[in-house]
């Protein structure tokens, strides 16, 4: 199973990015994301065996009632790699709770699997954004576009993705709500009901 951890976007932030990927939709280098595919990835797993599913699940669990909800920002748009020949168009994510949920998803990962599930995602140092486009043959940059869009985060989601001919299909396999310091009188108060979910 391909896998990763990642937070999707409310409608009205969904329809403001889909209207800037018009910038890149008349030039057939660009391949934009599909509107219900746009998503923030805040780890890749990559193959994963079916039998590591519970231990992600656990985790997601766990650091959903340990982590609390707070406000994204989306400021504009940048380049993978911003030198040269762009390879991924984005939208730039901002928020105080992206990179200390991102790393604390690495650490219970490696920790509940080891460091070698982490090689999927490579070294690269977690930077928060949604990718808009893909290049897939040349094709030119376009002007950064401003956003002011501010959403509230309050879940995250382990997905499936099926490589397919016409792209990627993605599988939400479960939602993990954020609730932070109260994750825990609800969960006893809950009990079982809240597992079923």
């Amino acid at each position: 199973m391909r896998l990763f951890y990642a937070i999707f976007l409310p409608e009205e932030v969904r329809r403001t990015l889909v209207e800037a990927q018009g910038q890149v939709a008349r030039y057939k280098g660009w391949k934009e994301v599909a509107p219900h595919q746009l998503h923030l990835t805040l780890l890749f797993l990559g193959e994963r065996p079916e039998e590591d599913l519970s231990d992600l699940l656990a985790l997601g669990h766990r650091l959903g009632r340990r982590f609390p909800p707070f406000t994204a920002r989306i400021r504009g748009t940048g380049y993978f790699p911003n030198e040269g020949t762009p390879r991924v168009w984005f939208a730039k994510a901002e928020g105080e709770g992206f990179t200390p949920l991102a790393e604390a998803l690495r650490e219970g990962v490696a920790e509940a699997l080891g460091e070698e599930a982490l090689l999927a995602g490579g070294d690269k140092p977690f930077k928060p954004h949604i990718t808009l486009a893909r290049r897939k043959a040349p094709a030119p940059r376009v002007p950064p576009v401003v956003f002011g869009l501010e959403w509230p985060v309050s879940e995250f989601a382990l997905v499936r993705s099926e490589l397919r001919p016409k792209g990627p299909v993605y599988t939400i396999l479960e939602k993990f709500p954020l609730r932070g310091e109260h994750g825990r009188e609800q969960e006893e108060g809950a009990g079982k009901h809240a597992q079923d979910h």
